[in-house]
């Protein structure tokens, strides 16, 4: 098969019939293999009986319907679990991407053999609200990941190489962040592709402020799950000795200082606990042992751990 298209949905009745003929057209204009995977993502409105009767009438419709709403992230993962197509378009289904754009997505893929390929929505129809935090993550998205191609993370339509997406887990609100994901499991050749962004036609936006916190939170989780899940002592053993040391040579300071002042005969006007240097160190001190035991511990989980040696292989002959 030679594309599968993923459509992560909620509440989108209003839409799906349109958006289902567009798909249509323009693979039956390109001749390709192709199935639609709609998630329903717990909608309330006619999404799925919508979806229930293109099935009826297109048997390259599949349908997967979640009993409550768990997010864009648990849809992408089910879908991309349940694809089959050499290449996996994704793009939401409020109109706002263009199915137009899926040859070119699929033919890059292809003949520039790339693991993934980021729409650029270089022209939006978001309010300045939504433009100006996104333009935000996305710089601290590149800054963090390394990936500097990049101008929009978060653009819904994007395309796979069937292996990525079969070697990645998406899950919490971390589909924005899909390209790091791919690239801390060693899929590496990333690019980005300028793509139509159009005004919505049916319905109201489903996210609120609230992903912008969520998001950077996911940010930070990661780049630390990506960077430090096979190794976690590497992290939390070098901040936490850091952290010990510092406390210690603090210590050594404030008491060689004193013993220093006994031996010259000074006068010594108060103890060394009296001391607001004595606190941070002790204070450091035991965040670095602390430090030291988490990462400690964490290792332990971790060679215990089921998937301890679950490593991506790529090939085997």
């Amino acid at each position: 098969m030679n594309i599968s298209i993923v459509i992560p949905l909620l509440n989108e009745d209003e839409s799906l019939p349109e958006l289902h003929d567009w798909i249509v057209r323009v693979m039956q204009a390109n001749n390709y293999t192709y199935e639609i995977l709609f998630i329903d993502d717990g909608s309330t409105d006619q999404s799925w009986n919508i979806i229930k009767e293109l099935q009826a009438k297109n048997s390259n419709v599949k349908g997967i319907k979640f009993r409550r709403n768990y997010g864009k992230s648990a849809a992408l993962n089910v879908g991309f679990e349940a694809c089959k197509g050499d290449v996996v378009i994704t793009m939401d289904a409020d109109l706002q991407d263009s199915p137009d754009e899926i040859p070119v997505l699929y033919n890059r893929i292809l003949n520039e053999k790339l693991d993934i390929i980021s729409g650029w929505k270089k022209k939006r129809y978001d309010p300045i609200t939504k433009t100006i935090p996104t333009k935000l993550f996305n710089w601290a998205t590149r800054k963090m990941s390394g990936i500097n191609n990049l101008h929009d993370f978060n653009c819904g339509l994007k395309a796979y190489r069937s292996a990525v997406v079969k070697n990645i887990e998406v899950y919490g609100e971390m589909h924005r962040y899909i390209p790091v994901i791919a690239k801390w499991s060693g899929f590496k050749r990333i690019e980005e592709q300028v793509v139509e962004h159009r005004a919505r036609k049916y319905g109201v936006t489903k996210f609120g402020l609230s992903r912008f916190v969520n998001g950077f939170l996911d940010l930070l989780s990661i780049f630390f799950v990506g960077k430090f899940q096979k190794r976690p002592m590497h992290f939390f053993g070098t901040i936490g000795t850091l952290s010990f040391l510092t406390g210690f040579l603090i210590s050594l300071y404030i008491i060689a200082d004193k013993l220093y002042r006994i031996y010259d005969g000074q006068h010594l006007n108060r103890d060394v606990t009296d001391q607001p240097l004595f606190y941070i160190a002790l204070v450091m001190t035991i965040i670095g042992t602390q430090l030291f035991l988490t990462g400690f511990l964490a290792e332990m989980v971790g060679r215990n751990s089921h998937d301890r040696n679950n490593y991506k292989i790529e090939e085997e002959v």
